[in-house]
């Protein structure tokens, strides 16, 4: 069977980063031994709450990780695994959408609304209830129409961190173990 991920960071969340580190490592280990991540840039500032501003970078990103991904041929794979974090789920769910990647499983780490405008079919998501990026009851509420499991972490923050090292190195690992008995599934 041959097998792909992909990863889609986040801004200012790149993949040496635990969550999308520690997914790549626990991938690489149950046979994803073909990878590519999405390496894009923006640098606008004050993002966050600015619907224009945020239309403005998920154009940006979507066409850099069009570009980035033109060479793969999907069709050669057996298991395509998208692996994304905040704006970078938005990104997979659309680009999934769009390219008919219909059979693509995702990972969404602290998905965004607009994520659910294409909503992935088969994933599931992570995220915390201090997230300033999210309305956490909204993504409550589409990840459950969308059918979608979502793990809710009390009082983590958009990386899915407390503030307390020993409760984050618990949530990572938690967060881990979930990403490890879907991509096994």
């Amino acid at each position: 069977m041959s097998k792909i991920a992909v990863y889609f960071p986040g801004l200012g969340y790149h993949c040496d980063k635990p969550l999308l580190y520690y997914s790549r490592s626990i991938a690489g280990k149950l046979g994803y031994e073909n990878s590519k991540t999405v390496n894009y840039t923006y640098s606008a500032p004050n993002i966050r709450g600015n619907a224009e501003k945020m239309k403005e970078a998920y154009e940006a990103l979507f066409s850099q990780a069009e570009n980035i991904l033109a060479d793969i041929v999907w069709s050669e794979y057996d298991d395509v695994l998208f692996i994304s974090k905040s704006i970078g789920t938005i990104i997979a769910a659309s680009y999934a959408a769009k390219h008919g990647l219909t059979t693509a499983r995702q990972i969404l780490y602290t998905p965004l609304a607009q994520t659910f405008l294409a909503p992935p079919r088969n994933a599931i998501g992570f995220i915390g209830t201090a997230d300033a990026w999210s309305s956490v009851d909204e993504i409550i509420r589409l990840s459950a129409a969308n059918h979608i499991p979502l793990t809710v972490y009390g009082g983590c923050n958009h990386s899915l961190e407390c503030g307390e090292p020993l409760k984050d190195i618990d949530t990572l690992k938690d967060v881990m173990q979930k990403t490890r008995e879907f991509i096994i599934q």
